[in-house]
């Protein structure tokens, strides 16, 4: 029975599943693959790595530093989060919060981050032959959100986030021959997306990134589609949804301490339906 997790990410509403998967490390609770979508991707990384409330510290800590997001860096560099500090500065071995990389590589469990090639709009799929100590470029090139950042550069390939070329990759899983799937949403399950906003920030990069402006319009509809498919996994027994019933008040970018907690302990909470669900 090959068991996979998808992560789809969220930006700061990630705190849902950072606290999903700190109930999963404190019960061994363990998976064969793992697919993670922009911030999803860091939440997997660190459980890959077993570093327990790591992206807690990054969500309810560093998030509210100047030097992680904000208008400054954006007039600065056309970037509202500095990737390069999230990943680089604060993650790196002589960072503030190493990331444990030989961790990852000697952990058995397969490790995917998906990021959407800027020029195609395609999806692409980096495994951790792509991943390096001290070089975590496909967590950054995975969370480059359109408009609020520029692409970010991997061997001469501009990528951005991954949810615009597979926002909820269960395919993916199932296709790597997954018997079952535990998905992780950041919204409430039956919350369908609007395409209202992503067509405002898709204007913004048409002229230098017409595809990935075409699936940025697209992604409400790839992300409404896809989770109307899990939930009919979901009814064959073949998956499960774990969701908040609501975010409170947390966006994609919402520096909220008292929600951010709140929403953590709902994940932390709602980690116990994949115990049940794995038992069965």
């Amino acid at each position: 029975m090959k068991t996979g997790i998808v992560d789809v990410g969220g930006g700061l509403r990630g705190i849902y599943t950072t606290g999903v998967l700190d109930y999963c490390m404190d019960h061994n609770i363990r998976f064969d693959l793992a697919i993670g979508v922009s911030a999803g991707s860091a939440n997997l990384a660190s459980f890959g790595s077993g570093q327990r409330g790591r992206n807690y510290q990054f969500l309810t800590e560093y998030a509210f530093r100047k030097e992680y997001m904000g208008l400054g860096h954006f007039l600065r560099t056309r970037s509202f989060i500095n990737l390069d500090y999230v990943y680089s500065t604060l993650s790196n071995s002589d960072g503030e919060n190493p990331y444990d990389y030989p961790a990852l590589r000697d952990n058995p469990m397969e490790f995917l981050v998906v990021a959407t090639d800027a020029r195609t709009g395609l999806p692409r799929y980096f495994d951790k032959r792509d991943i390096r100590q001290d070089d975590y470029d496909v967590m950054k090139a995975s969370c480059s959100l359109p408009a609020i950042c520029r692409p970010y550069v991997i061997d001469g390939v501009p990528y951005y986030d991954g949810a615009l070329g597979d926002p909820v990759p269960v395919e993916k899983a199932f296709s790597l021959g997954c018997d079952r799937v535990v998905l992780l949403l950041t919204r409430p399950e039956t919350e369908r997306r609007n395409s209202k906003r992503d067509e405002k920030f898709a204007a913004r990069i048409r002229r230098e990134f017409p595809a990935a402006a075409e699936q940025l319009c697209l992604r409400a509809q790839h992300y409404n589609d896809s989770v109307d498919r899990a939930r009919e996994y979901a009814s064959q027994g073949k998956l499960l949804i774990v969701a908040p019933d609501d975010t409170c008040g947390i966006k994609t970018l919402s520096r909220d301490r008292d929600g951010l907690q709140r929403l953590y302990e709902k994940g932390f909470g709602d980690g116990a339906k994949i115990a049940d669900f794995i038992k069965e």
